[in-house]
């Protein structure tokens, strides 16, 4: 009989530091690699740093097909784990690599027929049309990479493994960010590419992430069995089921994130009608962030199987424990950054080669933005928590909500009144309104699937033996 996996016995404060610390260093890495080579890229020009901020929403948009599809084969893996459903375990494995592939397939399609006309859609300046064009089509063409290394990471962290998901990240971003400026400025003996040069060590690093975490799973991940022939039959012969599972989860994910995607797209134009420099302090700001966030995403990213694995293990205890000690640490990380972007503003849009005007409009938006910070490290931990639990549509809802119910419509109405300061506003706002419908939620998800929960006979049974 199989020993029972560390989320199901390991002290809980523990192993969500033991599951989340390597997630949330390789994530620091990564947002360290997203400020690295925007900085590169300003140095090119300010118009080719707002190129790359404008390619933002497609790319946020690849990211949200590849993660949601990532997080609900986490999900219903991990649950599978706890519930020692072995066979499920290695068929919902295999549906993500099928599923992976596919989902590359459409972002090649993007980058061949589409990324022209995404630019020409915002503006007409020729020189960010240009570039925004080559940096979009090499990102799109080779988004196999990402998709793969997405997958391998979530494989890793579905069984516990974060330690080996955080190597592949930080081997990509390492990658990334020694190519940046050898492609960029052409360094080496390379040719000076400028902004594709940025898009070519994206992917690169990605493409090496990716075979890094594949061969990883191979050696080290004996609870899920997969092999070339169990993939081509799950592509042959789809699971629907097991597939209706991933995306009961990851469908309102990829589509949470899509409306992310739309959101920074819209948000764009209403800042060009200001100023083009507005974009540019958008995108620099989304860089900035990035280090605030990413320690709460790896957060999440190790609470999901926890919660996931005790849910199929019906362990109450340690579900709600796990939910209030990430609840804490999540609100640790958004205290730091209020205080960095209200107390050195300027200090951190420096890294970005700004203009006058650039620095002028950011220092006021970054100090207004941070405001909604107070409500947000709460708003994604529970988000995730609806996730874990296979309540996917709840985190949609809440998305919905923000960003489209609220954030955009506050952010046109403010825009009436002519000053760009006003338009930041939107940010606090609409952060106020997801913590509201998360609480709501989460009584709700308490009540029908948390609070009357208890270990089945059969668990019980099994923990005993596997303690004797």
């Amino acid at each position: 009989m199989s020993a029972e996996n560390k989320m199901g016995i390991m002290p809980v404060n523990k192993l969500l530091i033991t599951m989340s610390v390597p997630i949330m260093l390789s994530m620091i890495v990564q947002a360290l690699y997203n400020i690295v080579d925007s900085i590169f890229v300003s140095m090119v020009s300010e118009n080719a740093l707002t190129a790359v901020s404008l390619a933002f929403p497609v790319q946020i948009l690849m990211i949200a097909a590849a993660v949601g599809t990532g997080v609900g084969m986490n999900s219903f893996l991990s649950r599978s784990l706890g519930a020692k459903d072995y066979d499920a375990v290695n068929r919902t494995a295999n549906a993500g690599f099928v599923l992976s592939w596919l989902g590359s397939l459409v972002f090649i399609l993007i980058g061949i027929f589409g990324a022209e006309a995404f630019f020409s859609s915002q503006t007409d300046i020729t020189e960010i049309v240009s570039y925004g064009r080559d940096y979009l089509s090499i990102v799109c063409i080779f988004s196999f990479g990402v998709f793969n290394q997405v997958l391998a990471e979530r494989l890793l962290v579905s069984t516990g493994r974060t330690v080996y998901s955080m190597i592949t990240q930080i081997v990509g971003a390492v990658v990334n960010l020694i190519l940046d400026p050898i492609m960029i400025f052409g360094l080496l003996g390379f040719p000076r590419m400028e902004v594709a040069g940025a898009a070519i060590a994206t992917v690169i690093g990605e493409i090496v992430a990716a075979a890094v975490g594949l061969y990883i799973n191979h050696r080290v991940n004996k609870e899920i069995k997969i092999s070339p022939a169990s993939v081509k039959n799950a592509f042959l012969k789809p699971d629907w089921k097991i597939i209706g599972q991933i995306y009961a989860v990851g469908l309102p994910a990829i589509v949470m994130q899509s409306i992310g995607s739309l959101m920074v797209y819209v948000f764009n134009r209403i800042l060009l009608d200001f100023t083009p420099t507005a974009a540019t302090v958008f995108g620099a700001y989304f860089k900035l962030q990035s280090f605030i966030f990413m320690p709460v995403f790896g957060l999440n990213n190790g609470m999901v199987p926890i919660i996931s694995y005790n849910y199929g293990a019906r362990h109450k205890d340690r579900i709600v424990k796990t939910i209030k000690l990430s609840l804490v640490y999540a609100a640790g990380f958004m205290l730091l950054g209020i205080a960095l972007f209200n107390f050195i503003p300027d200090k951190l849009l420096g890294l970005f080669n700004p203009s006058p005007e650039m620095l002028d409009i950011g220092v006021t938006a970054l100090r207004i933005i941070s405001v909604h910070y107070c409500f947000a490290g709460f708003s994604i931990v529970l988000v995730s928590v609806f996730q874990a639990l296979g309540n996917g549509v709840y985190s949609l809802c809440v998305s919905v909500a923000r960003q489209l119910l609220v954030l955009l419509p506050s952010a046109w109405l403010f825009s009436l009144s002519g000053e760009l300061s006003s338009v930041w506003w939107s940010f606090p706002v609409a952060e106020f309104v997801s913590l509201a419908c998360c609480l709501f939620f989460i009584r709700a998800i308490y009540r029908a699937k948390i609070k009357y929960l208890a270990p089945s006979a059969n668990i019980h049974h099994m923990t005993e033996v596997n303690a004797g």
